[in-house]
């Protein structure tokens, strides 16, 4: 699973002046900026206080042709900042770190909070685990083995094994029972982080991951879909 929340976009008026500035075409601009102080609805239903951004037809014609140009002639799009609130699993994060240029990541800490509150099932991402408890035979390596819980069970039990540990040293302090929770914590378990990323990661993800078999990606890529201006900036024309 993932969730994605207070999505702010910015940058748009230093963005388009500076993409003109290679031959002082500045009074060809033809796009608003809306400077508003009222929320604005965005298309993935966040309200925010930001700036709206209108681009004319001058301007999205000269933005498409650096575009297609090639990514030394498209830097303005390094200038159009996206910051949101991500919470996603481990296991998704780690591909995440990919990213590392042009992106900033202030994450909540696992080693400093994760005893602050009691563990649920809700705290990973489990939605594809089957819950159905049934033995099943299963040939793994040539060898035949018995399994006689269902993966959702599993993560269950693990859970509760998480809040014995997490019981016993809020009592005793004794870092022996912290290093059980961090070592069993299984990859599932979900991480809200503070993302700052730009146009040019973003399409970068959005072309290499559209198609990626974690439905994380498939929905970051949707919610990259509800950006202003994607269709022209990132995922291009329509053929």
């Amino acid at each position: 699973m993932i969730t994605i929340e207070n999505t702010q976009t910015y940058g748009w008026e230093a963005a388009l002046r500076g993409m003109r500035n290679p031959l002082n075409s500045w009074k060809k601009s033809d796009s608003t900026i809306y400077y508003l102080t009222t929320p604005y609805l965005y298309r993935d239903g966040n309200e925010q206080n930001a700036n709206v951004i209108f681009m004319g037809k001058n301007d999205l014609n000269l933005a498409e042709a650096l575009i297609e140009a090639g990514t030394d002639h498209r830097n303005f799009l390094r200038m159009i900042t996206v910051c949101c609130d991500i919470t996603a699993p481990i296991y998704w994060w780690q591909e995440f770190d990919t990213y590392k240029i042009g992106t900033v990541r202030n994450s909540c800490s696992t080693m400093h909070t994760i005893t602050q509150k009691e563990f649920t099932i809700d705290d990973f991402s489990t939605e594809h685990l089957k819950k159905d408890l049934t033995m099943q035979l299963l040939d793994v390596n040539d060898k035949k083995t018995l399994v006689y819980i269902s993966p959702r069970s599993l993560c269950e039990v693990i859970v509760s094994c998480l809040n014995i540990y997490r019981e016993l040293y809020l009592q005793t302090k004794d870092k022996k029972y912290w290093r059980q929770i961090i070592q069993t914590l299984p990859s599932s378990y979900n991480q809200k982080s503070t993302i700052q990323l730009n146009y040019e990661v973003l399409s970068n993800i959005y072309h290499a991951r559209k198609n990626h078999k974690l439905d994380e990606w498939k929905e970051l890529c949707k919610w990259i879909e509800s950006l202003p201006y994607v269709q022209e900036l990132i995922i291009g024309k329509s053929k």
